[in-house]
């Protein structure tokens, strides 16, 4: 394997747990699926189809989103909100990510 699949290949393992802060941060307003999708995307957090309905369902039956049917236009539209136990867990999760990341600073910091 070439050196630049390696690093998109570990880039994409680096980014997989960080979908689910995204997804929890995001949705503290409410959205729909696509909507979701593309505002990560368009954020620089590249998420498939495939794999962001599964987790928002899955984050549902955790009990850290709640969802609702939009019915009020000609097409249906789940909405998802982060829920109050949700929240809680947001607000772990970026204290634990901002800890990482300020050891992770100072891990790969280039020492001269």
């Amino acid at each position: 394997m070439e050196p630049d699949e390696l690093v998109l290949s570990q880039a994409q393992e680096l980014r997989r747990g960080t979908v689910v802060l995204a997804c929890l941060t995001l949705l503290k307003q409410p959205q729909y699926g696509y909507a979701l999708l593309e505002t990560l995307n368009d954020a620089g957090v590249p998420v498939d189809g495939n794999t962001l309905y599964p987790l928002l369902r899955r984050l549902e039956k955790q009990g850290l989103l709640a969802s609702e049917w939009n019915t009020d236009e000609s097409r249906p539209r789940k909405f998802y909100k982060t829920s109050l136990e949700g929240l809680t867990v947001c607000a772990g999760l970026v204290r634990e990510w901002q800890a990482l990341v300020t050891s992770m600073s100072e891990l790969t910091k280039e020492t001269p």
